[in-house]
């Protein structure tokens, strides 16, 4: 199922300073034979978004901004499933979702069900500032970005050819498809990629999450994701507290608990810890740490050193 992404307050005393970030591009069942032109301009969209995310961080930019940067431009990669790359609907239209997290303020913004603007998320955060609301949909979401001056488009913006093969695909099976990645003949069907998210955290423990996502092929209006009924990252932020667990451990026990080949979560907490885990196949992801670790992956590093060893046997 589609990533989502957790933010964690600490207090001053256990907070130990130093900022992380950590951002993907959904989980599910990518095989490790991805074809090279499909991984690595997925690959170096990841490896540029954290680079940006890096040096937004270390140019003080608040964590806030820094999640809605970074969400902007995976958005505007087509080869994710949000913004430019949205799968579409079974009217072959988009169908976007969007919301944006402040930890210091506890505020937050949501957008769903719009067609033409450019940047969710962006459009999530105007609604998180300027209404008194924290969600907008459809038709009234759309008006609002356009009273906003939120940048907008015509629909043809969001049509790739690839994601017009998808649904035509998702189609002639007449099922609602998940995965965007591989051939819906597939083996085990609906694999599941289909959100892209960042969250960061500065010095200060101060932190921010945002998520976007163009939802499911062939899915007809307003239809939901299964993720949500999992409530992973409150079920993380819990173990957390009530189990004295580290950010690591609560994330790894919370993935683990789901049923296996359906969920994803990248996470940063208030003392600058990073966890990444997925129980699926793999999972488009990156992040670093003001202490210098990095990473940008798809599989485990096991699986992958094991297919490329008996690719060369």
């Amino acid at each position: 199922m589609p990533c989502r992404c957790l933010t964690d307050c600490l207090s001053e005393e256990e907070r130990e300073m130093g900022w992380a970030i950590a951002l993907h591009g959904g989980a599910g069942d990518i095989p490790v034979t991805l074809a090279e032109e499909r991984r690595a301009p997925r690959e170096a969209t990841l490896g540029r978004c954290l680079s940006l995310g890096v040096a937004a961080l270390k140019a003080n930019q608040a964590p806030l901004d820094v999640v809605e940067l970074v969400v902007r431009e995976l958005e505007n990669c087509p080869h994710f499933n949000a913004g430019k790359g949205s799968v579409l609907t079974t009217k072959g239209t988009v169908e976007m979702e969007a919301c944006i997290m402040d930890g210091i303020t506890k505020n937050c913004g949501a957008v769903s069900g719009v067609s033409t603007v450019v940047n969710p998320i962006s459009l999530a955060r105007v609604i998180m500032e300027k209404t008194p609301h924290i969600y907008l949909g459809f038709d009234g979401a759309e008006a609002f970005a356009r009273e906003q001056g939120v940048e907008v488009a015509e629909t043809s913006h969001f049509i790739t050819q690839e994601n017009v093969e998808r649904l035509k695909q998702a189609k002639g099976a007449n099922r609602v498809q998940i995965d965007y990645t591989q051939p819906i003949s597939a083996v085990n069907g609906d694999s599941q990629i289909g959100t892209v998210g960042c969250v960061a955290v500065d010095g200060a423990g101060n932190l921010a999450a945002a998520t976007s996502t163009g939802g499911l092929v062939n899915k007809m209006a307003g239809k939901g994701e299964f993720i949500i009924r999992a409530t992973v990252a409150r079920d993380v932020a819990a173990v957390m507290e009530y189990k004295g667990l580290s950010l690591k451990e609560a994330a790894t026990y919370v993935i683990d608990s789901v049923p296996k080949g359906n969920a994803g979560l990248v996470a940063v907490s208030a003392n600058g810890e990073v966890a990444m885990p997925y129980n699926t196949t793999g999972m488009f992801r990156a992040c670093a740490t003001e202490d210098g670790y990095s990473e940008v992956g798809i599989w485990d590093t096991e699986v992958e050193h094991n297919f490329i060893d008996n690719s060369k046997s």
